[in-house]
């Protein structure tokens, strides 16, 4: 059973999902890539969704709480994204992005191991499930500008400033 509650951000409605105790969705909801990443949970683990909270589900909310706040920097939710191995390894990169700072396409395309595959790393960015505490928010342009983000360019100018305020 894969368990669904909405969850209200300054910055929008986020869907959240979660298989036992792991997270397995926070995404943008009514934007297409939610219902993509859906999609996706449904193909590869082929699970009935509930609208039901859960355990990891409430400790989520509570901390996405804390991060709006400016007092979370960390989240500390067992994850379960749902992906290509090539996703789940760009996705790994993302989270070694420190609050506050971020990277480019080829930076992240670097420490996947193909500075090539800046492209195909979009992409997997693109495709991430699990978005705020995997920070594809923190993914920008080689030349600095803001660049393709799910859930909207005003979403990620967003997320960057709260952080950006956070690191004074």
């Amino acid at each position: 059973m894969v368990y669904i509650q909405c969850y209200c951000s300054p910055c929008g409605e986020l869907i959240l999902a979660s298989m036992g105790d792991e997270l397995c969705l926070c995404d943008w909801n009514g934007m297409p890539c939610a219902e993509r990443n859906k999609r996706r949970i449904e193909r590869f683990v082929k699970a009935d969704f509930s609208m039901e909270p859960s355990p990891v589900l409430e400790k989520t909310m509570r901390q996405l709480d804390e991060y709006f706040a400016g007092t979370r920097k960390e989240f500390n939710i067992p994850l379960h994204p749902v992906g290509t191995d090539f996703q789940l390894r760009v996705w790994r990169a993302l989270l070694d992005i420190p609050y506050g700072e971020t990277r480019s396409y080829m930076e992240i395309a670097e420490k996947v191991g193909n500075a090539r595959s800046a492209r195909a790393v979009a992409q997997a960015i693109g495709a991430n499930g699990i978005d705020i505490l995997i920070p594809c928010h923190r993914v920008i342009g080689s030349n600095r500008s803001l660049t393709g983000f799910a859930g909207g360019l005003e979403k990620k100018e967003f997320l960057l400033a709260l952080e950006r305020a956070g690191r004074l």
